[in-house]
């Protein structure tokens, strides 16, 4: 809090507290980007095979009510309980701070916040949707857990590291390289980087968090040549973030979406 609020340019000191870390304790942003992930997956992991294993899902469907409304149940029971616990902790951090700094603050920084927490409501939901699709193929929870984290693990830290290593396949950055063939190494890279969730979601959240950014991808000289310094506003900031939204969003619908379907079909016996 004292960082934020110590900064020569104080504005936006609500949402700064989200993304400012202290001596001992990470920022908010990176608590949720881990944390997240791992209560969607804990939260479904077991969502189908373990009443399945245990044979209550057989008594369950053997009642006059249809298929469809037990995984519908299933999914939007869980969103409803990941919905309320990012709510709680955004509004825990931001009461706290309000108090301690003692600065209101502004409509644009309310509306920051809440597409923020709206985006990790998303984001948790891809992997609560991706952990219950598991769920459904693999007959022992163990195995549905393991590859929910596996997954998870490859997302975000094995892919941004095969991507640059492709990019530097493709476009080397040697001695003699120009400058094109650093700023096409920096595109291939971040561009099959944006294919992990985790990505898409740090990078929206750092922009609707940090209004002093711009763009999201590499900058030349000749382009901050003459820029005049300054905050975007939120309009702006949606611009640059409405595909990784969009993509996060699709990504959730077409994952539940498999899974709606084979649990329709799945022959499911005592």
């Amino acid at each position: 809090i004292r960082a934020a609020t110590e900064d020569s340019a104080a504005n936006f000191i609500l949402i700064r507290l989200f993304t400012t870390a202290g001596t001992s304790l990470p920022s908010f942003t990176w608590f949720l980007s881990l944390l997240g992930p791992l209560v969607g997956i804990s939260m479904g992991f077991d969502a189908i095979n373990g009443e399945q294993n245990s044979g209550s899902l057989t008594r369950l469907l053997a009642q006059p009510i249809y298929r469809d409304d037990v995984i519908n149940g299933k999914f939007l029971a869980r969103l409803f309980v990941l919905i309320l616990m990012t709510l709680a902790l955004g509004g825990f951090v931001a009461g706290m701070g309000i108090l301690l700094t003692g600065v209101p603050p502004t409509g644009e920084e309310i509306l920051r916040l809440l597409l923020y927490l709206a985006i990790s409501i998303v984001y948790m939901a891809f992997w609560l949707a991706l952990a219950m699709l598991f769920s459904l193929i693999f007959r022992q929870t163990a195995t549905s857990a393991l590859c929910g984290i596996a997954l998870w693990l490859f997302f975000s830290i094995f892919l941004p590291i095969l991507a640059g290593m492709l990019a530097d396949a493709i476009y080397p950055l040697t001695k003699n390289a120009d400058t094109l063939t650093q700023l096409y190494n920096v595109r291939v890279a971040q561009g099959l980087s944006r294919l992990s969730p985790s990505t898409l979601y740090s990078e929206a959240a750092v922009t609707l968090l940090s209004p002093s950014v711009r763009t999201l991808g590499p900058v030349l000289l000749e382009q901050a040549y003459g820029s005049i310094p300054g905050f975007l506003p939120l309009g702006q900031s949606l611009l640059l973030i409405w595909p990784h939204l969009t993509g996060l969003i699709a990504g959730t619908l077409i994952i539940f979406g498999i899974t709606y379907t084979l649990f329709l079909r799945q022959e499911i016996r005592a």
